[in-house]
C-alpha cells in the first residue's frame, strides 16, 4: 500500500469517530462478504478413512482439522462434504455396511500430538454426506474409532479417548442402538483411560475387541505423551455387555504398556496382529487363537516406534499371512510378520496413519498420511495424487509487499509454501505457488525491503532468484544453551524494516540478514514453571519430574517505536522493553498461571501503550477464550472475551490498521470480529469452514488466514467493517465508500488450458466492489450510477436489468471468457456488486463468430473501454433516495505505461466502441429490411434491392480482402481491434491504429451505401 493511500484511508476512517463501549452489529450487514480459498492444494495430516466395497470408486477421508472429504473417481477429485459443521477436526469415519448412505463421523483427531485439535462428539449422515446431524457425546473431545454393526445401520460403537490434556469422565466405549440418539457406556476404566480402537471379529459382530489407552499430553511441546498403568486390550463376546482383558503374552503394567493397534484377518478370525507400544518388549505381536495368547513376531522399531502416533495394522482380506503396517513409512509382510519390506515412503510421503483395503478387490487400497490421502487400484504400483487436497496445516501466516501480494507459511510435514493472492489467468493454480525453503513448523518472514529474500524457521534465508536456501541461524550448533520449540517466532520489526527478531529462551536480533546476531534479552521464561494439576499421577512417568522450561513463543514489535518490543512465552509470561532490549519488565497479567501459552501479542498501530494478547490454555485442559488488553503499557490488563466461545481457544488477535478498535481474532474454530476494542465479539465466519485458525494478518484491505487444516483463506475488502457505525446500521439504505480499486487486465492464456478437474484457488473479483445496505426490500428498482470526475455518466445498473444467460462453457473455463455481471439486488440486507471498470460493452455478433481481425484467433466477447485512472462518483438510488460516494481507481502498479499513452489507448477504445455501435445499429436495420423484403411477393425490384442490401451486410462473398467486408464482418473485425487495443495496459500499436483507420473508412462507405439505399426506397 502506498504511503499516501495509507494516510488518506486513515483520515477517512478516523472521521467515523469512536464507537460506544458496548456495540455489536447484525451479521446481515456484512453477509455478502466472502472468504476465498487460495490453496495450496497439498494434503495435510489425514487419519480417518473409509471405502465402500461394492462401490470401488467411492471413498471418504477425515482430515485432522479439515473436515470430511469425498471422492467418486478414485481420488482424482476430492470434495468437502462436512463444511458448515461446528468442528473440522475428524478422527474416525464409518460407513454402515448394510446401508452405505449412513455415515458416522467421530470428531477430534484422536492423537496425542503437540498440535492436535478437539471436536464435538459424533455426527451422522443418512444421505451419503449431503446433510449432517450432531448425535451427542460433546465432551469426548477426541474419537479415534467407530464401528457399525454389519446387520443394522443404527447399531454403532464409538471409542472415546477423551481429553488429551486432562482427566474427564466421558471416556471409554459407547454403544447406541438407535442410530446415535442415545448412548450407553459399555466399557470404562477411569477418568485417565480412554478407548482408542474398536474392531469386530469377522462374521461375528457380537465379538468386539477394544484397546484402552491411559495417556496424557504434557503442556511442554517437546517430548512424547505420558502413559499410565491402566492400558490394555479387552474383548467382549456378547456385544459389549461384558468385557475381559486379554493379557497373556503381552507387555503389562511393569513394562509400561501403551497404545495397541489391532488388525484381524478377515479370512480367519483367530489370526490377530497387534502393534504394541511399550517401554519394554514393544513390537508386532500375533495371536492364532482369537487373542487368548500372544507371541512377539517382530521387534523392529521402524514398525512400532512412535506408537503414540502410529498404530495402523491391516491384514489382507484373503491372506492371513499378508499384513500391512503404517508408520513413518508403510511396510508389508507376506510371512505373518516375520519380515517386512517398505512399500510406500519418502518421496511418496511419510508418517502414514491408516490403511483401508477393499475386501472385494484387495488391489484397491486407501492410505492416509501426514500429506493427505492416496489411492491405488493396482496393488500399489501407482497411486493417486495428494496435490488435489487443500488441507494444508499452517502454523502461521504472513504476506509480502509485492503486487499482487503473496501469502506464506510453514506447512506441517510438508515444508513451506508461498501462494499468490491472485493468479494472472483468472484463477490461482499450481503455477502460482512455490516452496520458499523454510522448515515446516515455524514462521516465514519475507524481507519487507526485498521480496526476493524470505526468512523462515529458526534462521534460514531463501533467495527467490537463485532458489538457494542459506542457513543463517544463530543455532548453527544446537549445544543446549538455547531452547526453542517447533514454532520459534521469527518476525521483522514493524518500525525498522532492517531488523529481524528470533525467539528462543532469549531474544535474538539481526540487522544484516542473519550474517550476525545479537542477544538482546536475558532468559525471559519462568525459572521453574512446575507442572499443572491436570497431569495428575502421570507426572510420575516424567524423568524430569516437571523440571521443564518454556521458550519465547510470540513477539510483538511496536508499529511506532523501534525500541519497544512485547514478548510472550509459552509458560505464561509477558515482558516489554522500551530501550531496544537493554532493560526488560515483567508485565504478565496477574491471573495467568504457568504454562498459559502467549499465542500472539499484537502491539497497537495507534497507541504505544496499547497491546492485545491472545492466550491459549488448551494445554492446561482449558478451551475457554482468553484475550487481554492493556492501554497503559502492561501496568493493568483487562480480559476482553464477551461473545467468544467457551470451547475454542484463541490463537491470534490482530488490530485493523485503519480503524482503531476494530479487532479480529482467530480461534480453534473460526474468525471473530470486535468493533469496540474487544469489549464484544461476534463471528466473522460467513462461508469459512471450521478449522483451527492458527494465525491471521490484515494486508491492506484484506484479512488473510492461515488455517491448520484448510490451507490459506482471504476475506477480500473489509472496508464495510471499517465503516460500520450505529448510524449506518440503522439507516434505510447506505452506500459504503469503495476501496481504492486497481485496474487489472486479465491475461489471455494461449497455452493448453488446465483440465477442469485440476485444483484451482479463487481469484478476487475483477473490478470494483460496490457495497450497499438496504434496511428493507426496495419497492422501486435499485440503481447504481458511476460518473467520472467531470460528472459524465460512465455506467448505469439497475435491479430491473435482465441478467444475460451464462454459457456453461464460460463457467467451466473462467480464465478465457468474460462473465456477465449478476444484476443488482433490491432485497433487504448487505449486497456486494462488482463493476468491471469498463464502459458498456459494444454490441457484437454471437460468440460463435470469431471477432478478431486475425483468422484463427480464439473468440472473446470484448468489454467496453477500460476506464481511466482517476476519481469517480458512485450513486445508489433506492426507495426514492440517493446516496453518493467517491471512488479512486488506480493503474496496476506493475504497469509502467505513461498517463499520456493510457489516454491514447482510452481515446482509441472509445472511438472503436462508437464505430461498433454504429455498425451494429445499421446491421440490424439492414437485416430487418431484408427480412421484410423476403416476406413480400417476389419481384425483380425487390430482388435488386435485396442484392444491394446483401452487399452492405455481407460484403463480397468468397474473399478475405478487408476492402470487401460487409457490416457483419466489420462488426467482428472492429471488435477484434478493440480487443487487441485493450489486451494490455500500453499504448496502441501502429498496426492497430492503422487497422482501425482502414475499418473506419470501410464503415463510413457502408453507412453511406445504406443511407443511399434508404433514400432510394423512401416513398415518393
Amino acid at each position: 500500500m502506498k504511503p499516501l493511500y495509507r494516510i488518506a484511508r486513515l483520515v477517512a476512517c478516523l472521521a467515523l469517530g469512536s464507537l460506544a463501549s458496548a456495540q455489536q452489529f447484525d451479521p446481515s450487514l456484512y453477509k455478502e462478504m466472502r472468504w476465498r480459498m487460495i490453496g495450496p492444494f497439498r494434503g495435510g495430516r489425514t487419519i480417518a478413512n473409509a471405502g465402500v466395497p461394492n462401490k470401488p470408486n467411492l471413498f471418504y477421508i477425515g482430515v485432522v482439522n479439515g473436515g470430511v472429504w469425498k471422492t467418486t473417481d478414485y481420488g482424482r477429485v476430492w470434495r468437502p462434504i462436512f463444511d458448515g459443521q461446528a468442528t473440522g477436526s475428524v478422527g474416525a469415519i464409518a460407513v454402515a455396511p448394510s446401508d452405505d448412505n449412513v455415515i458416522y463421523v467421530g470428531s477430534g483427531e484422536g492423537r496425542r500430538r503437540p498440535d492436535l485439535a478437539t471436536g464435538d462428539g459424533v455426527f451422522k449422515s443418512t444421505d451419503a454426506g449431503k446433510t449432517w446431524q450432531h448425535m451427542g457425546l460433546p465432551d469426548a473431545q477426541q474419537i479415534n474409532s467407530i464401528i457399525v454393526d454389519p446387520r443394522d445401520a443404527n447399531h454403532v460403537y464409538v471409542a472415546v479417548i477423551g481429553h488429551p490434556y486432562g482427566p474427564n469422565e466421558q471416556r471409554g466405549v459407547y454403544e447406541s442402538k438407535d442410530g446415535g440418539k442415545n448412548w450407553e457406556r459399555v466399557l470404562y476404566k477411569d477418568a485417565d483411560t480412554g478407548a482408542m480402537q474398536l474392531v469386530f471379529a469377522p462374521n461375528d459382530p457380537n465379538t468386539i475387541y477394544a484397546d484402552m489407552w491411559s495417556s496424557r499430553r504434557p503442556p511442554w511441546t517437546v517430548g512424547n505423551p505420558f502413559e499410565g498403568k491402566t492400558s490394555g486390550l479387552y474383548k467382549s463376546a456378547d456385544g459389549g455387555k461384558t468385557w475381559r482383558q486379554l493379557s497373556k503374552g503381552l507387555p503389562g503394567e511393569a513394562e509400561t504398556l501403551g497404545r495397541i493397534g489391532l488388525g484381524i484377518a478377515p479370512s480367519d478370525g483367530n489370526r490377530i496382529y497387534a502393534l504394541v507400544d511399550a517401554a519394554k518388549n514393544g513390537g508386532l505381536y500375533r495371536s492364532d487363537n482369537a487373542g487368548e495368547s500372544w507371541q512377539r513376531s517382530n521387534t523392529q522399531g521402524r514398525l512400532w516406534g512412535r506408537g503414540s502416533d502410529f498404530a495402523g495394522v491391516v491384514v489382507h482380506p484373503k491372506d492371513k499371512d499378508t499384513v500391512f503396517v503404517a508408520n513413518t513409512s508403510t511396510y508389508k509382510s507376506t510371512d505373518a510378520g516375520k519380515t517386512f519390506t517398505a512399500i510406500k515412503g519418502a518421496p511418496g510421503g511419510d508418517d502414514y496413519q491408516t490403511i483401508w483395503i477393499n475386501p472385494n478387490n484387495p488391489d484397491i487400497m486407501l492410505f492416509c498420511a501426514d500429506q493427505g490421502a492416496t489411492i491405488t487400484v493396482n496393488g500399489g504400483q501407482t497411486w493417486s495424487s495428494w496435490y488435489n487436497q487443500p488441507t494444508a496445516q499452517f502454523y502461521h501466516v504472513i504476506t509480502d509487499n509485492r503486487f499482487p501480494y503473496w501469502v506464506y507459511g510453514g506447512q506441517q510435514e510438508s515444508g513451506s509454501a508461498g501462494v499468490a493472492s491472485r493468479g494472472d489467468f483468472g484463477a490461482i493454480t499450481e503455477r502460482d505457488w512455490h516452496p520458499v525453503g523454510t522448515e515446516e513448523y515455524g514462521y516465514v518472514a519475507p524481507d519487507p525491503l526485498n521480496p526476493n529474500f524470505i526468512y523462515g524457521g529458526k534462521g534460514s534465508r531463501f533467495d527467490r532468484r537463485t532458489g538457494q536456501t542459506q542457513n543463517v541461524s544463530p543455532f548453527v550448533l544446537r549445544s543446549g544453551k538455547y531452547r526453542f520449540n517447533r514454532t520459534a517466532p521469527l518476525i521483522f520489526a514493524h518500525a525498522d524494516s532492517k531488523t529481524l527478531y528470533l525467539g528462543s529462551n532469549v531474544l535474538f536480533k539481526t540487522s544484516d540478514g542473519g550474517n550476525s546476531w545479537q542477544i538482546i534479552s536475558p532468559d525471559l521464561t519462568r525459572e521453574d514453571p512446575g507442572w499443572p494439576a491436570t497431569l495428575g499421577k502421570f507426572i510420575e512417568n516424567d524423568p524430569a519430574k516437571g523440571k521443564h522450561r518454556g521458550v519465547i513463543y510470540s513477539i510483538g514489535p511496536s508499529f511506532k517505536d523501534p525500541n519497544t518490543i512485547w514478548v510472550g512465552t509459552d509458560d505464561g509470561l509477558v515482558h516489554i522493553t522500551r530501550d531496544g532490549g537493554k532493560r526488560w519488565k515483567d508485565i504478565t497479567p496477574p491471573e495467568l498461571t504457568p504454562w498459559s501459552k502467549i499465542a500472539q501479542i499484537e502491539a497497537s498501530r495507534f497507541d504505544e501503550m496499547t497491546a492485545y494478547v491472545a492466550v491459549n490454555r488448551f494445554r492446561l485442559d482449558d478451551l475457554h477464550a482468553y484475550v487481554y488488553r492493556t492501554h497503559d503499557g502492561g501496568k493493568s490488563w483487562k480480559k476482553v472475551t464477551r461473545g467468544l466461545p467457551d470451547t475454542a481457544a484463541v490463537n491470534a488477535v490482530r488490530e485493523d490498521p485503519i480503524r482503531k478498535g476494530l479487532l479480529y481474532a482467530g480461534t480453534e474454530r473460526t474468525i471473530y470480529v470486535s468493533f469496540n476494542d474487544g469489549d464484544e465479539w461476534q463471528p466473522l465466519t460467513l462461508n469459512l469452514p471450521a478449522s483451527s485458525m492458527r494465525d491471521l494478518v490484515v494486508k491492506d484491505d484484506d484479512i488473510v488466514v492461515g488455517t491448520h487444516g484448510r490451507s490459506f483463506w482471504i476475506l477480500d475488502n473489509v472496508t464495510p467493517l471499517r465503516q460500520m457505525t450505529p448510524a449506518v446500521a440503522g439507516a434505510d439504505a447506505f452506500l459504503f465508500k469503495p476501496q481504492v480499486t486497481y485496474r487489472l487486465e486479465r491475461n489471455v492464456n494461449t497455452d493448453t488450458p488446465l483440465p477442469p478437474e485440476e485444483p484451482m484457488g479463487q481469484n478476487p473479483p475483477d473490478g470494483a466492489m460496490l457495497d450497499y445496505i438496504l434496511k428493507a426490500d426496495s419497492s422501486t428498482p435499485v440503481v447504481i450510477e458511476i460518473s467520472d470526475a467531470a460528472g459524465k455518466l460512465v455506467r448505469k445498473f439497475s435491479s430491473a436489468d435482465v441478467a444475460e444467460p451464462v454459457n456453461p462453457d464460460e463457467l467451466a473455463v473462467p480464465m478465457y471468457w468474460i462473465r456477465p455481471a449478476r444484476p443488482l439486488s433490491a432485497k433487504a440486507g448487505m449486497h456486494r456488486f462488482v463493476w468491471d471498470l469498463h464502459y458498456p460493452s459494444p454490441d457484437v455478433l454471437d460468440h460463435d463468430y470469431p471477432i478478431s481481425a486475425i483468422p484463427g484467433d480464439t473468440p472473446r466477447h470484448p468489454l467496453g473501454a477500460a476506464v481511466l485512472p482517476g476519481q469517480y462518483t458512485v450513486k445508489l438510488t433506492a426507495g426514492g433516495k440517493s446516496y453518493s460516494q467517491t471512488m479512486s481507481i488506480k493503474m496496476d502498479p506493475r504497469a509502467k505505461t505513461s498517463p499520456l499513452d493510457i489516454q491514447k489507448q482510452f481515446a482509441l477504445s472509445m472511438k472503436i466502441t462508437d464505430a461498433i455501435t454504429q455498425d451494429f445499429k445499421a446491421l440490424n436495420e439492414v437485416r430487418a429490411f431484408r427480412k421484410k423484403l423476403r416476406a413480400e411477393p417476389a419481384s425483380e425490384a425487390n430482388a435488386a434491392l435485396d442484392k444491394k442490401a446483401a452487399a452492405i451486410e455481407e460484403g463480397t462473398p468468397g474473399t478475405n480482402m478487408i476492402e470487401d467486408y460487409g457490416l457483419a464482418r466489420l462488426n467482428r473485425g472492429l471488435a477484434g481491434v478493440l480487443d487487441a487495443v485493450q489486451s494490455a495496459d500500453t499504448v496502441p500499436t501502429t498496426q492497430a491504429v492503422a487497422m482501425f483507420a482502414t475499418l473506419e473508412k470501410i464503415l463510413a462507405t457502408k453507412l453511406n451505401d445504406w443511407n443511399a439505399l434508404q433514400q432510394q426506397i423512401k416513398p415518393k
